[in-house]
């Protein structure tokens, strides 16, 4: 298919896809990224679905993956956000700026001290990809990337032992 052919069927169901982002979100930046990663999505597979009746029903379940996946995403953040900043070490009154300098120092050390793929690979898994998406990504298989982040996990866990509270 033509590239103007898509633009001409994107730009057909542009508002069927915003008015498909309105019921997932009110805010208008949200609702653009959702329709914008839907088509970059559906352009992998579009072939398939070119002239399928269903082809909105595809767009809206591609669209639907997306946020789900973007709110484990913020969900995953929040829960380690919280399982490491909100600990007692860091509730009490007399940290300082000089302290919280010497702990992000101490966590970019840590990560600088990974190989660029497993911290690339770390960072992915932390913005909530899942497994499979960040196996196709570096085509490895998805049993490799569960074992390098586990791994990652027990190494930056060893390096950062000295904020654990026991």
């Amino acid at each position: 298919m033509e590239n103007a052919d898509l633009n001409v069927l994107f730009q057909q169901k542009r508002q069927q896809l915003n008015h498909f982002a309105s019921q997932f979100t009110s805010d208008y930046d949200e609702k653009e990224d959702l329709v914008q990663e839907t088509f970059i999505r559906a352009l992998k597979s579009i072939h398939n679905f070119i002239h399928d009746p269903k082809l909105m029903t595809w767009l809206y379940v591609i669209m639907k993956n997306i946020y789900i996946n973007q709110y484990r995403r913020e969900k995953r953040k929040n829960a380690i956000y919280e399982e490491y900043v909100h600990t007692d070490y860091f509730d009490t009154i007399s940290i300082n700026q000089t302290e919280n300098k010497m702990i992000h120092d101490d966590i970019n050390k840590a990560f600088e001290s990974l190989s660029e793929e497993n911290a690339e690979i770390f960072r992915m898994y932390l913005d909530g990809y899942k497994y499979q998406e960040i196996a196709e990504v570096y085509d490895l298989p998805e049993g490799t990337i569960k074992s390098r982040i586990h791994v990652i996990r027990k190494t930056l866990k060893e390096k950062l032992k000295m904020y654990q509270i026991n």
